[in-house]
């Protein structure tokens, strides 16, 4: 059954007085792109992380979050030394006064001094406590999942709809083939003794430029084609390797076939029936963008 590229998933737990948030949702996109985002103290298990993430998705641009809240989740800020910065700016007015220069201790001078400030302090996180980290994240992208699954229950719907549409459309037209020659032959006929004001018909010239008509305007095998590929659709949908890029193929191909119906056919009504099936098949095209 196809999945839809689309879908969201939030997971919040609490454990060793800190808060785990696991955000992770999904857009359409070409190809699998997976944006992460983490506390500096995960930082070391990004990659790891996204692999797990590669391992139950192939298409959609993948963004997951992981923050830590609560007392000591994240020691990122960077602290100021007020008292070193203090002795640099009571040295450089010093300097100053003993010199008579005619600068002043400026913020651009004190920031050059990097010990005025702290880097941020590496936190320890407990065996336990990744285990929980990872947990919430796979129920996250277990919740991401079964979204884009149900999201996908909505799609094939629609898109079996429409293509039980286009299997009818190309019914009529083929049942409409034979007609069509025909018209054409009754029509040539008429033309004919209209231009040689009733003289007799040679049947046997009549019948030559019927066939060759017949034949430039054959479709048949395109008709073949395209039921074939109705019926390579229908399956791919069902079927547990139901992929997006499949169906963009296959859509390819139908719209091809399709193109070619309607410039070989010289008929009124297989053309309108033409513009229902590229109308149908355009519809296929947008629901196939969302198909993972």
């Amino acid at each position: 059954m196809i999945k839809s590229m689309t879908g969201y998933g939030r997971v919040e737990t609490f454990f060793d007085g800190r808060s785990i948030v696991v955000e992770a949702k999904s857009v359409n996109h070409r190809f699998l792109e997976i944006s992460l985002r983490t506390p500096s103290a995960l930082f070391p298990l990004e990659m790891e992380y996204k692999k797990k993430i590669g391992e139950r998705f192939q298409r959609g641009r993948i963004d997951v979050s992981i923050r830590l809240e609560g007392d000591g989740a994240d020691n990122s800020k960077v602290n100021l030394n007020l008292d070193i910065a203090r002795a640099y700016f009571d040295v450089l007015n010093r300097l100053i006064s003993e010199f008579h220069l005619q600068e002043q201790v400026t913020l651009r001078s004190l920031t050059a001094f990097r010990d005025i400030f702290t880097p941020p302090s590496e936190t320890k996180l407990s065996p336990d406590f990744l285990e929980q980290v990872e947990k919430a994240l796979q129920e996250a992208l277990s919740m991401l999942g079964n979204m884009r699954q149900d999201e996908g229950i909505a799609l094939y719907s629609d898109m079996n709809m429409r293509l039980k549409e286009i299997a009818k459309i190309m019914e009529v037209i083929r049942l409409r083939v034979p007609e069509v020659v025909l018209e054409y032959q009754k029509r040539l006929a008429d033309r004919i003794k209209d231009l040689t004001a009733g003289y007799a018909l040679d049947d046997a010239r009549l019948a030559q430029e019927v066939a060759i008509m017949a034949d430039r305007c054959d479709i048949t095998e395109e008709i073949v084609r395209m039921q074939s590929h109705i019926s390579q659709f229908d399956a791919l949908l069902q079927s547990e390797d139901a992929e997006g890029k499949k169906i963009d193929f296959l859509l390819q191909e139908m719209n091809r076939e399709i193109n070619t119906i309607g410039s070989k056919s010289n008929n009124a009504e297989i053309a309108r029936q033409v513009i229902d099936a590229k109308s149908e098949l355009g519809k296929l095209r947008e629901q196939a963008q969302n198909v993972e």
